[in-house]
């Protein structure tokens, strides 16, 4: 006995299709939107029992799921806790918030500039290094800045030890893997396990210094924007012959505060 084979939509007339059931969706894509529903409405991450709970998969098919998501930058999992966030994929889909961010910082970078008198920054990890999302540079002839798009690696800037020192050990030597700790001057960290006591430091005092790492006259301070859901922070920076490891830090203290004004999760803001 022969069996009707199901028709694909797109061979039915329009007389066939009007009796056929017209649903299209398929159950893997449908899995992914609930995860990605579930991960965008969780403010700390979710764990992988309560992606399977929700969506009724196995454990081992959830994390199939979330592992395949991962691989492409679209989840990032917290090696500590155990937690799955939405990652770095997003970032390019979320301009419009980077922008919002960039707008709310503008005037703190621009009271930063005039505190301190050398140049204010807004940085980002993007890939594998840091880019600069705004500068506000100093008003003295002599100044250390860089270009807004320019880009930094993550070993040897104040912005980037900052951001390295949130991320999951696993994933700063993933970075660290690919560009390498390259020495800029006779300064900069290049040994992977030194550059992780420097992150424990970073993570103790809350912020961090870049000690001529990056340039032979350069000296720079930073601290993260806790709490966007994006790798971000903001730092100040100058010669290092009048920006002084003291005044440094004397900025770092502003620089925190500044930080925590900040950190109201703009990148949920709505876009105006």
């Amino acid at each position: 006995m022969s069996r009707r084979r199901k028709q694909d939509p797109e061979d039915l007339t329009p007389e066939e299709e009007s009796d056929e059931e017209r649903d299209y969706s398929v159950r893997a894509v449908e899995r992914v939107c609930l995860i990605l529903n579930l991960l965008q409405e969780s403010v700390d991450g979710i764990t992988l029992n309560e992606v399977a709970q929700t969506t009724g998969l196995p454990k081992s098919s959830a994390f199939r799921y979330l592992w395949t998501l991962e691989n492409h930058r679209y989840v990032e999992r917290d090696e500590e806790g155990g937690l799955f966030r939405l990652g770095l994929g997003f970032v390019g889909m979320q301009s419009r918030h980077l922008e919002i961010l960039r707008e709310r910082a503008r005037p703190s970078l621009e009271r930063l500039r005039d505190e301190f008198s050398e140049t204010a920054n807004l940085g980002l990890l993007d890939g594998d290094h840091i880019i600069y999302l705004d500068i506000v540079e100093s008003r003295r002839g002599v100044r250390l800045a860089a270009s807004r798009g320019d880009r930094d690696p993550i070993h040897c800037t104040a912005l980037g030890k900052a951001i390295a020192a949130q991320l999951p050990e696993e994933r700063v030597r993933d970075l660290l893997a690919q560009t390498g700790l390259s020495s800029r001057t006779g300064n900069t960290i290049t040994d992977i396990e030194s550059y992780f006591d420097e992150l424990t430091k970073v993570r103790k005092q809350g912020y961090a210094l870049d000690d001529r790492e990056n340039e032979d006259d350069g000296r720079c301070v930073a601290a993260p924007l806790l709490g966007t859901h994006l790798p971000v922070a903001i730092s100040i920076s100058g010669p290092s012959s009048r920006f002084s490891v003291a005044e440094a830090k004397r900025a770092a203290k502003t620089l925190i505060e500044v930080a925590s004004g900040l950190a109201t999760n703009p990148v949920n803001a709505r876009a105006r």
